[in-house]
């Protein structure tokens, strides 16, 4: 496997009001995002480019949604606008 182009240890993953994981992880490599637990099974995973993934308007700062699957996930980051950033970055360009 690819050195991770992202990787965000420690992370609060919610999924509508229930709480998956306290101290999760969030991996984008290979061209996936994957969401782990603290034990290292996997959440969920998708290729990036059925990712959708934005900043709330309502929210605190450290807060991201992502939608994976159809399934919508709240992520509770030190910082959520690197993770946007390394999302967009390691998406294939459109043609």
């Amino acid at each position: 496997m690819a050195e991770p182009e992202f990787n965000a240890t420690g992370v609060r993953i919610e999924r509508w009001l229930r709480s998956l994981t306290r101290a999760g992880q969030v991996v984008i490599s290979d061209g996936r995002l994957v969401l782990l637990t603290s034990y290292g099974t996997e959440i969920d995973s998708a290729p990036l480019q059925a990712v959708q993934a934005h900043k709330p308007l309502f929210a605190t700062r450290d807060r991201a949604l992502a939608t994976l699957n159809g399934h919508r996930y709240s992520l509770t980051l030190d910082t959520p606008e690197l993770f946007l950033k390394a999302l967009e970055a390691a998406r294939p360009p459109h043609r």
